[in-house]
């Protein structure tokens, strides 16, 4: 019996994995598609949101079977909530990238200012190395490594910041730039959410090494 939970357990760790890469994936096509005004790599994005979904849905019935099979107890338990927590986190942040894809395809020959837009793809890629740095840390079940990716949603709070005071200036400025600047603020707004979301995760793995439900970084947590 043992072993057979153990080969469960292997398993539901892999897809996990492989959801959180998923998602690292989108996050990193929807920013490229926003920055290109790429429309059809956006709707592949929007097209594929429902695999995501489905991989969550999965995962979370696994989940459920499992408890109601074998009745964990202790650390097996908490890894079994660690997964059930932390992929509705992935689908969120899932959910986020294909807001942003809407927001590409919305896009059509607004005045560009490349400043934001390098600025954000930046962020982006910030971001979505957190999301594999984050998977990484909870394959390797490293509370401290988890710690320390989440320390740098600070940075992206930064980033936040200044995209936003230049996107409000670009606006009062130059009229002609609203309606892109608009977009350019939600996009920066969904990659902090994203950012928080990672967050989560790592209090999680925090969970699950030690028992201890924490906030990492309490002033995020109403960004989400």
């Amino acid at each position: 019996m043992r072993r057979l939970f153990d080969d469960e357990l292997n398993d539901i760790d892999a897809n996990f994995t492989e959801m959180g890469m998923m998602v690292s994936e989108t996050i990193e096509k929807a920013v490229k598609a926003f920055i290109d005004h790429d429309r059809d790599l956006a709707q592949e994005i929007i097209d594929n949101d429902a695999k995501i979904n489905q991989r969550e849905v999965e995962l979370e019935q696994k989940s459920f079977e499992m408890i109601a099979l074998y009745q964990p107890v202790t650390s097996d338990l908490r890894e079994i909530v660690t997964i059930l927590k932390a992929v509705s986190e992935l689908e969120r942040m899932a959910d986020y990238a294909r807001n942003i894809a809407h927001a590409t395809i919305r896009v059509k020959g607004n005045v560009r200012v490349p400043e934001i837009e390098a600025a954000l793809s930046e962020m982006g890629n910030r971001v979505r190395k957190m999301v594999e740095e984050m998977l990484a840390a909870y394959v390797k079940s490293d509370d401290q490594e988890a710690r320390r990716v989440a320390a740098k949603d600070a940075k992206v709070g930064e980033m936040y910041d200044r995209i936003n005071e230049k996107g409000i200036s670009k606006m009062e400025r130059h009229p002609e730039t609203v309606i892109g600047s608009t977009d350019y603020l939600n996009v920066a707004t969904y990659l902090m959410r994203i950012g928080a979301l990672v967050t989560n995760i790592g209090e999680w793995i925090v969970y699950l090494n030690t028992g201890e439900i924490i906030e990492l970084n309490p002033e995020s947590s109403n960004l989400v």
